[in-house]
């Protein structure tokens, strides 16, 4: 396992080594002691999930607030996504920023995202298959969002607006601006 730090504090992009031969593959896709040592976190992840969506479906940009904040590990184990976390600790030097990073089924990358961060992610490919573990169990009244095409985060989602999808819930996000102000 290789870590490398993003622009993002305490945000990495983390590369399996892949193990194959003319039977397939082998990855040991998480060790807690290797992460700890790699990134100085004790993240204890309590819950895994998976979700299938179709090409240009769009989630996010969520989190949790307070105690529920979750960090994530994130990645994709069929199709293409582009991942998006954005800095929302306020007193982080990178508060207000925004790293994407593109996770496949075939750069066996994943992406942890601290606490603290909204995240959102696309699909790419015609399918994906997304799979996170959390470190802390969902709690819907603390969930917070911001919309996908907030004019202060500027992100470029990849796909034109008219061939993105998004649940009822995420077209009612608030804006950056708003998020700042209930700080």
């Amino acid at each position: 396992m290789k870590i490398e730090q993003t622009p993002l504090k305490d945000c990495f992009v983390i590369h399996d080594t892949v193990h194959g031969d003319s039977r397939g593959y082998f990855i040991e896709t998480f060790n807690q002691k290797d992460f700890q040592e790699a990134t100085g976190l004790n993240i204890t992840f309590v819950q895994d999930n998976q979700s299938k969506s179709q090409k240009g479906v769009l989630r996010g940009l969520h989190m949790q607030k307070g105690n529920a904040a979750q960090a994530k590990l994130v990645r994709v184990l069929e199709g293409a996504v582009l991942d998006i976390a954005v800095d929302l600790r306020k007193n982080s030097p990178t508060f207000g920023q925004h790293y994407s990073i593109e996770l496949t089924a075939d750069n066996f990358k994943q992406f942890f995202v601290p606490s603290g961060f909204a995240h959102g992610f696309v699909v790419l490919s015609e399918t994906a298959t997304f799979f996170y573990k959390v470190d802390q169990f969902y709690q819907p009244g603390n969930e917070v969002g911001i919309m996908y095409n907030d004019k202060d985060l500027n992100i470029d989602w990849k796909l034109p607006t008219n061939e993105l999808i998004f649940s009822e819930k995420d077209t009612k996000l608030g804006s950056f601006a708003d998020y700042v102000a209930s700080l």
